[in-house]
């Protein structure tokens, strides 16, 4: 039996907030909900929903409305987290879900607006690394490993609760090494760091960007040359951590100094090094998983974001392999 919904905005301002710039927020709503909406004065009423379908909305406005009274504007992408919750009649978990996803929303100083994890695991991901000094995040192409830890980072630097950012990966990959790379030391490292930049770009206008590197406020520190350092109020990331050996994950997690912390990402389906030699971050996950103070997060396929399509070519190179 399908049902409809009406809700009844108070005000020319909460309509404007809720709806979303030319009703952009009510067609994500359509869109992840499959209903059909329309809106009449101060009413928003979608039709042709199941009950699950008809709670769910329920659920989104209530909390799209709650965030437009507190003065925000409620984005697409806070649209698209809300509905993303799983429902279920009796406990009501898209509630907690957008309970959660509310209160771990990242807010950045001059930049483009606040990030919301857009599932529970991505949740729990920005709570870990709030609570945690050192968090580990782990999961396929698109779950936003690298995107959320570039938001905490730019949050806390910018806000100046941290005093810089440092931004590492290992650089080789796939039987490459830096030496075969043309020019000085920035520019062989630079590719392998452009999707830092990428989020960092994504997140903040470039003149912050390049402000922040000029006051040395950003450092880019390849893996292989951090050896003997202490990192001392700094929020360091290490992405593509399934490329690092044993020895390099050692290294750089005894980097970590007073007032410092530490995010680390991988994706553990995709290890460039050679077969002879154990992935680093596989070795952690396996030896520090009791260990107190460390956060460990999973995220996989139903946290996908960057594209709806990359959740099917994921699934289906994971079929293949059980071929």
């Amino acid at each position: 039996m399908e049902d409809s919904v009406t809700i009844v905005l108070e005000g020319g301002d909460l309509i404007s907030a809720v709806c979303g710039s030319n009703d952009s927020n009510l067609k994500v709503l359509e869109r992840t909900l499959g209903g059909k909406l329309a809106v009449r004065g101060n009413e928003v009423r979608m039709e042709g929903l199941n009950e699950t379908g008809a709670e769910r909305f329920r659920s989104v406005m209530d909390n799209l409305i709650s965030v437009a009274r507190l003065g925000e504007s409620p984005s697409p992408d806070l649209v698209k987290a809300l509905a993303g919750g799983d429902l279920d009649a009796e406990n009501c978990r898209a509630v907690r879900h957008a309970d959660a996803i509310r209160s771990r929303c990242i807010n950045i100083p001059h930049g483009f607006g606040r990030v919301f994890p857009r599932s529970g695991n991505q949740a729990g991901y920005v709570q870990g690394m709030r609570e945690s000094d050192i968090c580990f995040c782990v999961g396929p192409a698109g779950t936003g490993k690298t995107y959320l830890a570039i938001a905490n980072a730019l949050s806390l630097v910018l806000s100046k609760e941290i005093r810089k950012l440092v931004l590492t990966r290992p650089v080789v990959e796939a039987g490459e090494s830096l030496g075969f790379l043309p020019g000085d030391l920035a520019q062989k490292i630079n590719p392998y760091l452009r999707p830092l930049y990428d989020a960092m770009e994504a997140l903040v206008p470039y003149e912050v960007v390049r402000r922040m590197e000029e006051n040395r406020i950003i450092e880019i520190a390849p893996l292989a040359y951090m050896r003997g350092r202490s990192l001392n109020e700094a929020f360091i990331i290490l992405d593509e951590a399934q490329n690092t050996t044993k020895e390099q994950m050692k290294m750089f997690l005894t980097r970590i100094g007073q007032g410092s912390r530490a995010v680390i990402t991988g994706d553990t389906t995709q290890i460039d090094l050679p077969k002879r030699i154990d992935s680093g971050l596989l070795h952690a996950l396996s030896i520090l998983k009791n260990v107190d103070g460390i956060h460990f997060s999973y995220l996989n396929t139903t946290d996908v974001v960057r594209n709806t399509l990359i959740k099917k070519i994921i699934q289906a190179y994971d079929e293949e392999k059980h071929i």
